[in-house]
């Protein structure tokens, strides 16, 4: 717990014992929706509210402590900032895995093909995790 209340500190972050919580399920989920972080933590805060989880990640993406990761289909996830990663998803059970790759190439390619300067980019891959299969 001493982790994620140094962390929220680090980033300038209130800590309070609701994003406590919805640091430590990121960490343990890697990538979870608002709805799944409400479903989980409100028996251990009966006067919690979806709109208040909401306020929170809200508040979490603002600073960059979290990061969204939108999916066609799907509610957004949320997952705690880190290097720079690409994502596995699974089409039948929605599974999401980070990976690590090298996307420099990409980048570079598209820099010579287009006007555009790059400032971010988001690679998502998807197919059948080994379950679905």
């Amino acid at each position: 717990m001493e982790q994620y209340i140094e962390l929220l500190k680090h980033n300038n972050i209130k800590v309070t014992p609701q994003r406590l919580a919805i640091v430590e399920l990121m960490d343990i989920n890697g990538h979870i929706s608002v709805r799944e972080i409400f479903n989980k933590i409100k028996a251990n805060f009966p006067s919690l509210s979806l709109a208040t989880v909401y306020k929170n990640v809200n508040s979490m993406l603002k600073n960059s402590f979290i990061k969204e990761l939108k999916i066609t289909g799907q509610d957004s996830k949320y997952e705690l900032a880190k290097e720079a990663h690409s994502h596995l998803i699974c089409q039948s059970c929605g599974d999401v895995k980070d990976i690590i790759l090298d996307t420099n190439s990409l980048i570079s390619d598209a820099l010579e093909k287009s006007d555009y300067t790059i400032s971010e980019s988001s690679l998502q891959l998807f197919g059948l995790c080994s379950n679905c299969q």
